[in-house]
């Protein structure tokens, strides 16, 4: 490698797009086009940067396999900058696989990284877990150090784990330090603002407060019966009840829990849970069936009891009740906390990380398109999704499939 390259490396690494392309900024060969690549990438540019990407691996050719798998993940990880999930995962399985069988251990750690951080943009927390586990970070570069650490601040706070999450931003912090890149140093203080924002809302007799994640996390064990309104989970001295899969039986329970010590009405659930106005014959005949199912799966943490006004919860064990509501209701909620890192998406990306189809998460957007909330770029296949940034609140507890208390 001649000396103008590693110079221009040298200055990527150290968070300098525009002294790396001050180098090679009018050279067309392969290491030339690749080091431009990742300076445009840098800088934002993720056309520009995928196209001089895939012309340098065509430059390499066949015959330097190492090389090219060195192009395929800087696009790669454009792909996932500019939220494209398509067939990443499969260039990235390929290219750790390059980097082990040729001994490029520094090359296969980042590989890994990305690896992990593809899969927290889709939701897959245990997947993301899974791969920083593989991390080997002895000997790797504080700015490595700093990315790892920061991954690992997500997975916690995914999983609802607070203290390890500061652990990891303390760690992130120290790296980004030594590193002196200030793109990193934004980040990591990007990650200690989530950790201070509110994050939920609880709910008790009637009335709610904005709690931060740490209470979130203290609140399973705090000897209260807690109805999760963020993962559709209830909780009471340890036990656990998950109705995920039952969303008619969790909005029973949420209006008996919202109304507590109070009654809730029939008429309170038929507009809540049913959609109307007034309880009618049929609604009643409904009502019934599902409060006996609810009963059946509270049965070990509370009572449903008939009062002269509806119905009544009654948790066993002289327990308070506690509604841990997320910060923003509604389908729209884990459309916005996935447009809340500023990025474009595309229609496709945002069904994909959130499970749903195309015309579901289309449905949405028009909704808070119409609200103001989001806006549309360009058109066609080529349109992209993007949302102001949301203040006040951390939008943690409304990203996809979090492991948050299950």
């Amino acid at each position: 490698m001649d000396a103008l390259i590693t110079a221009a490396a040298r200055a990527l690494g150290e968070g300098d797009p525009l002294g790396a392309l001050q180098r090679v900024a009018l050279r067309e060969d392969a290491p030339a086009l690749a080091v431009r690549g990742i300076a445009m990438a840098q800088m934002g540019v993720f056309a520009k940067a995928t196209q001089l990407l895939r012309r340098a691996a065509r430059a390499y050719g066949s015959s330097d396999a190492l090389a090219r798998a060195r192009c395929n993940v800087a696009e790669a990880e454009v792909a996932l900058a500019s939220r494209d999930f398509g067939g990443a995962d499969l260039t990235l399985g390929e290219a750790l696989r390059t980097f082990l069988l040729h001994g490029d251990s520094r090359n296969a750690r980042y590989t890994r990284l990305l690896q992990a951080r593809r899969a927290l943009l889709l939701g897959r927390v245990d997947e993301a877990a899974r791969a920083m586990a593989e991390l080997d970070l002895l000997g790797a570069s504080a700015m490595t150090l700093a990315v790892a650490h920061l991954l690992e601040l997500e997975v916690a706070l995914r999983r609802g784990a607070t203290r390890a999450a500061r652990v990891a931003l303390e760690h992130a912090r120290s790296a980004a330090g030594r590193a002196r890149i200030p793109s990193l140093d934004a980040e990591v203080e990007h990650a200690a603002r989530v950790l201070s924002l509110p994050a939920a809302r609880v709910i008790a007799r009637g009335e709610a407060r904005l709690v931060g994640l740490d209470e979130v996390e203290a609140l399973p064990g705090s000897g209260h019966l807690v109805v999760n309104a963020c993962r559709r989970t209830v909780h009471a001295r340890g036990r656990v009840v998950t109705l995920s899969t039952r969303p008619v039986l969790f909005e029973l329970l949420r209006v008996l829990a919202e109304r507590w010590p109070g009654a809730a009405s029939r008429d309170d659930f038929a507009w809540r849970v049913f959609g109307a106005r007034r309880v009618n014959a049929s609604h009643r005949v409904r009502l019934r069936v599902e409060l006996g199912r609810l009963r059946a799966q509270l049965r070990d943490l509370a009572e449903i009891r008939a009062t002269p006004l509806g119905f009544i919860l009654a948790p066993r064990e002289s327990m308070e009740v506690r509604v841990l509501a997320p910060p923003i209701e509604g389908a729209g909620g884990g459309v916005l906390a996935l447009l809340a890192d500023g990025e474009h998406w595309s229609t496709s990306s945002l069904a994909l990380a959130l499970g749903a189809s195309q015309r579901t998460v289309q449905r949405v957007l028009s909704a808070l398109a119409e609200d103001g909330q989001v806006r549309a770029l360009g058109g066609g296949r080529a349109r992209r999704w993007v949302a102001p940034p949301v203040s006040g609140f951390t939008t943690t507890l409304l990203l996809p499939t979090s492991t948050l208390f299950e």
